[in-house]
């Protein structure tokens, strides 16, 4: 097969996940409106989403390593398909959240695209080609965002993005069972599904107050009691690991420092994708004459013309970045990257009144995470052992997705919790203030990358991607594989 023809693939993948992701973000008021609910009821659309991801995807990851990617993507494919066609015909909240959670298969869609991408590509064409795949992750958010906003202008019924969504689940469906190669598993070993239901539990636990807290109280019994819940959930998890022969995941794997770096990367990368799509629709719909800034833009010119740009540049930038990241490393790229989004976040944080600065902020914090996306699976390949891959990335995609909710619960809370009582429109100083998270975001990056690009030199450097092959090949069958030494 070719590798551009996979790669494509994977693409379109990848983009159904972060479509479906996206698409409902700018409509959450029409699907309150539309289905008679308050707008906490409609924010669980994004909720349920968040919480089948965070159940589904580590299982996901695993049983892709045990029996083979091709046929649980095209499980996956079907399940999103089934799920968005669900949401495309009910009229209920229920009904709705059933399919909210279906569509959060989705996000085992990256973990097993990363797998193939390592089995079916050479060492030297690796890094390129998770580079293009992982950066429609951004870019596959920016084309929800604006096909909802084209797609529901003037009052548009809710279900019209979900069209759209379920013809991309079929297009990827169809092209997956036509293109994806059938290839053995990598590993052996059965899931520990044990495992899995209490890393769910603990993952529920932590989600449900993190993307909820803005309606139940960041201090309310039920906020902290899930908080609580979830730190106990999960450190049992880690014991119960240690005690299990087939664990989800290998004790090691979690305290494998260089997985530490892209696991903070993933999260804040979460973070700030989120923290800017959110601030920078927010900040140009605000009328300036009442609100004393904005643009009074629309919600689809505030996808088009502010945000569609930074997609465009991803595309763009995606085979470069992963060059770059393939000759220098992805410690050196994500310094950059981050570079790039603390330069965007403070722009937004002098509140910008020229429509161009607005368009920087969001190719800046686009760069940024695009850059991030490119440079996280090379990270993690070079970290674990091929039969890993999965679940090494599944960890990872989890990391993002607790990221983004975090993100989007702390930038609602602070926008709503500023409404000037004269205007009824949020203060400037929320978005001083958010800009100054996603700030902060971006340092926390660099200093992570910083402190894997030390840790790296002083074990002796970490390999090149192109290197991996060789690696691999020379330790194949030779003890525990390590991409840095060899056999341990």
């Amino acid at each position: 097969m070719r590798p551009a023809l996979l790669v494509l693939t994977l693409s379109l993948a990848i983009t159904t996940l972060s479509l479906l992701q996206s698409l409902v973000v700018p409509i959450l008021p029409t699907i309150g409106e539309q289905l008679d609910v308050g707008a906490g009821a409609a924010g669980w659309v994004l909720t349920a989403n968040l919480l089948g991801a965070a159940v589904l995807t580590p299982v996901l990851g695993r049983l892709g390593d045990l029996r083979g990617e091709r046929p649980v993507v095209l499980g996956i494919l079907a399940v999103i398909t089934a799920g968005t066609l669900l949401a495309v015909l009910t009229t209920s909240l229920p009904l709705l959240l059933v399919a909210r959670v279906l569509q959060g298969a989705s996000y085992g869609l990256f973990p097993l695209s990363i797998s193939i991408l390592r089995r079916e590509l050479p060492a030297a064409r690796l890094s390129v080609a998770m580079s293009v795949v992982s950066s429609t992750l951004s870019v596959g958010g920016v084309i929800g965002l604006v096909a909802s906003g084209v797609l529901t202008t003037g009052g548009g019924d809710y279900h019209r993005p979900f069209w759209l969504g379920l013809v991309v689940c079929v297009l990827a469906l169809a092209l997956a069972a036509w293109l994806l190669p059938r290839r053995p598993p990598t590993a052996t070993g059965s899931v520990d599904w044990l495992g899995a239901a209490v890393l769910g539990a603990g993952l529920v636990l932590l989600l449900l107050p993190v993307s909820q807290g803005h309606t139940w109280g960041w201090t309310s019994p039920t906020t902290l009691g899930c908080l609580a819940g979830s730190a106990v959930v999960l450190a049992g998890w880690v014991l119960l690991l240690r005690r299990t022969a087939d664990p989800l995941v290998r004790p090691g794997l979690l305290a494998d420092r260089r997985m530490l770096v892209p696991n903070v990367v993933g999260l804040m990368t979460g973070f700030t994708l989120f923290l800017s799509f959110l601030a920078v629709t927010q900040y140009v719909q605000a009328p300036p004459a009442l609100a004393g800034y904005g643009f009074g833009a629309s919600t689809l010119e505030a996808a088009v013309v502010f945000l569609l740009p930074g997609g465009v540049v991803g595309v763009l930038l995606a085979p470069v970045a992963g060059r770059v990241v393939a000759r220098l490393g992805g410690q050196l790229v994500l310094i950059g990257g981050a570079a790039c989004g603390l330069a965007g976040f403070l722009l937004l944080a002098v509140l910008p009144d020229q429509r161009w600065q607005v368009v920087a902020v969001g190719v800046l914090t686009q760069l940024a995470t695009v850059v991030a996306f490119a440079a996280l699976p090379t990270l993690v390949v070079q970290a674990v052992r091929p039969e890993e891959t999965g679940i090494a990335n599944g960890v990872n995609s989890i990391t993002r997705s607790v990221g983004s909710a975090l993100s989007s619960a702390l930038t609602v809370t602070l926008i709503a919790g500023s409404v000037d009582p004269g205007t009824g429109l949020p203060r400037e100083s929320a978005y001083t203030l958010v800009a100054a998270l996603g700030a902060g975001s971006c340092v926390v990056i660099a200093v992570a990358a910083v402190a894997g690009l030390v840790a790296d030199r002083r074990r002796g450097g970490r390999r090149r991607p192109d290197e991996l092959a060789d690696v691999e090949a020379a330790t194949a069958g030779a003890g525990e594989w390590s991409p840095v030494s060899g056999i341990r």
